[in-house]
């Protein structure tokens, strides 16, 4: 699994755990729609900070909080 991935899958577990829809969290974070397709569909190979921190902006979590999951201290994530 790679970063991008890790991400993606972050976004479906808190996209359920919160009850929004994919939708929702683009308009709340600011991600264009294509955008959010290539993180989800895993087109997109590298996700910047920025993208991480709007991500959590549209959560309405801290950067922190976002990345507080065991999937990013996972050892088996590649680094590209």
């Amino acid at each position: 699994m790679n970063v991008n991935q890790a991400v993606a899958k972050r976004i479906k577990d808190l996209l359920k755990e919160k009850g929004i829809t994919q939708y929702r969290l683009e308009k709340n974070s600011g991600i264009l729609h294509g955008s959010m397709a290539c993180i989800m569909n895993g087109r997109n190979k590298t996700v910047t900070l920025s993208t991480v921190y709007m991500l959590a902006r549209g959560f309405d979590m801290t950067i922190i909080e976002f990345l507080n999951d065991p999937i990013f201290l996972s050892e088996e994530i590649e680094f590209e």
